[in-house]
């Protein structure tokens, strides 16, 4: 089931380890820039552990045992992406400056 497996000398663009991964990454610059307070504080734990999620549970998508298990796997990072999501905006309406840059991500 593996992604290298199928195919190890892709270089695709859209190999989803690394566009998870680096998508975790650019939550975790976007949390550096926001105020700290005792709003925004609960928010930023939530986005940063739902955004880098979604990278790490598809890791064990791309590791698992069976057809089954590789959708089960992946139906957690749609719920994870769904979720980032859902903290994007409460931050959005909490930070409202920093509207623009939760888009671009």
């Amino acid at each position: 089931m593996s992604n290298q497996a199928q195919n190890p000398k892709s270089k695709n663009k859209y190999d989803l380890i690394e566009r998870t991964a680096g998508f975790g990454e650019a939550v975790i610059g976007f949390v550096k820039i926001l105020p700290r307070n005792s709003i925004n504080n609960p928010l930023i734990s939530q986005i940063v552990r739902s955004g880098t999620s979604i990278g790490a549970n598809y890791m064990e998508a791309d590791g698992a045992e069976s057809k089954k298990d590789f959708r089960h796997k992946i139906a957690i990072c749609k719920k994870e992406a769904k979720e980032t999501m859902h903290w994007f905006r409460m931050i959005s309406k909490a930070i409202p400056s920093e509207i623009q840059k939760s888009r671009e991500l």
